[in-house]
């Protein structure tokens, strides 16, 4: 992932991968996060979270304290990416993009 090697993180579950230092974290069949039915996302007004796409997975970006979180959107489960401020999120993305898609089908999740 990004150009470094796994580095789960703890405690082991089979549900959360990492790689590299400072880490990034993916976390499988997480909640909706709340600011993805929020309107000033969709319409584009909150500066803290953006809704885009990276080839072919469509992606909830938000921002804190220099760190970025990525959420699945319209996918049959929600799958969370936390990229320490620093990596280049879209290389995370970009990498992430063909597993997502072979695992996670198109849908709404509940």
């Amino acid at each position: 992932m990004d150009g470094v090697g796994r580095q789960d993180p703890s405690p082991a579950s089979a549900l959360t991968a990492g790689w590299g230092d400072p880490a990034i974290i993916l976390r499988c069949g997480v909640v909706r996060p709340p600011k993805m039915i929020d309107p000033k996302v969709a319409s584009g007004q909150d500066p803290e979270a953006v809704a885009g796409g990276v080839d072919g997975v469509d992606w909830l970006m938000e921002k804190r304290d220099g760190a970025s979180r990525f959420t699945t959107a319209n996918r049959l489960a929600y799958v969370e990416v936390s990229v320490a401020g620093g990596r280049d999120s879209s290389a995370v993305l970009v990498d992430l993009a063909p597993a997502v898609k072979k695992a996670i089908p198109v849908g709404i999740a509940d």
